[in-house]
């Protein structure tokens, strides 16, 4: 590993708006949950852009087009431009126009986002594989889309059509619980043909590109949901991130959590960007945050103390993290997770 694993939450002694100069938010499960406004989050980013903070919304759902997020953004109460909106369909739009010529005809598995960001890169998207398509490019499509895509995508990257995928997200949670993201639609392709896509979404090298490009973050802080595409992502990239629990992570993958997937920053919700952050300290083996303090007994986390739940959290973090060292916490964290009140 080319990163020294991080072993414990860091703390800051300011606020995290202050200390950065961009937030990269993710929005499904951050700012958003099947379109309706995660509590807290209105105000909190309100709060932030009044502090000086610049706002970017960094999505791996490639179904929506920039203005049409921006829009709904505004719509909630977070007044956003459609260049403060990066999404991974024009990461992938890029990406491929990197390598196909002007005017190179792509199939899309997707919505109008994706359409609308390979037009923009000169690129033209076409319905059918009979339509002689150089490329495919997939791309979530939302809880309607045809069966029948899948099958066209398939007839022409068996045709010899190149493959590329917005992200591989294998959930995408909504209000009504968590459903299956785009991943679980590129599964289905690589099932039937036996292929491999070009990827371009977060956690992936393009995606942190095109959002330096788009964004021009001098110090940004990614904040998102997910371990395995915002924090990765970040990780990826070399910078700092803050994992909120208002989406697909709970905690107990987080005390799991192998270096990759490590937040430098753990909240409950986006209010953690207008507060500093308590240090995780240790001495003799025992993690303390808040009122808590967190040890090792045997195969098992054991958690000690009253407080605020989050500062449980974090304690438990740093001794689960520091006994995994450069794996995965496989300790039982069940009666420890259990006793708080997240």
């Amino acid at each position: 590993m080319s990163q020294q694993y991080r072993s414990r939450p860091l703390g800051s002694s300011v606020a995290l708006n202050e200390a950065y100069d961009t937030a990269l938010l993710d929005l499904d499960g951050v700012v958003y949950a099947g379109g309706h406004a995660i509590v807290h989050a209105v105000e909190s980013l309100g709060s932030a852009r009044e502090g000086g903070m610049h706002l970017a919304y960094v999505t791996n759902n490639a179904l929506r087009t920039p203005d049409a997020v921006a829009e709904h953004l505004t719509e909630l109460g977070v007044p956003a431009d459609p260049a403060d909106v990066i999404t991974s369909a024009q990461a992938v739009a890029r990406l491929m126009a990197d390598q196909l010529p002007s005017g190179a005809r792509v199939l899309v598995v997707g919505g109008e986002g994706l359409r609308v960001a390979l037009r923009e890169r000169g690129l033209v998207p076409v319905e059918s594989a009979d339509d002689d398509p150089v490329a495919v490019a997939q791309g979530f499509g939302g809880p309607d889309l045809p069966w029948g895509r899948f099958a066209e995508a398939a007839y022409a990257i068996s045709r010899g059509a190149v493959w590329f995928a917005s992200n591989t997200d294998l959930t995408i949670p909504g209000a009504r619980g968590i459903a299956p993201g785009n991943g679980a639609a590129v599964e289905v392709v690589r099932i039937a043909t036996g292929a491999e896509p070009q990827v371009a979404g977060k956690p992936l090298p393009p995606m942190h590109r095109e959002t330096v490009i788009r964004t021009g973050a001098k110090r940004p802080l990614v904040v998102g949901d997910r371990l395995d595409t915002d924090i990765e992502g970040a990780f990826n990239g070399g910078v700092d991130s803050l994992l909120v629990l208002t989406g697909v992570t709970d905690a107990a993958q987080l005390i799991a959590a192998e270096p990759k997937y490590r937040p430098t920053y753990v909240d409950r919700d986006l209010r953690g960007l207008l507060t500093g952050q308590p240090e995780v300290s240790e001495e003799g083996g025992a993690f303390r945050c808040g009122g808590w303090t967190a040890t090792v007994r045997g195969e098992a986390l054991v958690l000690d103390g009253e407080g605020d739940a989050i500062d449980g959290l974090r304690a438990l973090c740093g001794a689960a993290w520091t006994h995994a060292g450069e794996g995965s916490c496989g300790l039982d964290a069940g009666k420890a997770v259990a006793g708080l009140d997240l």
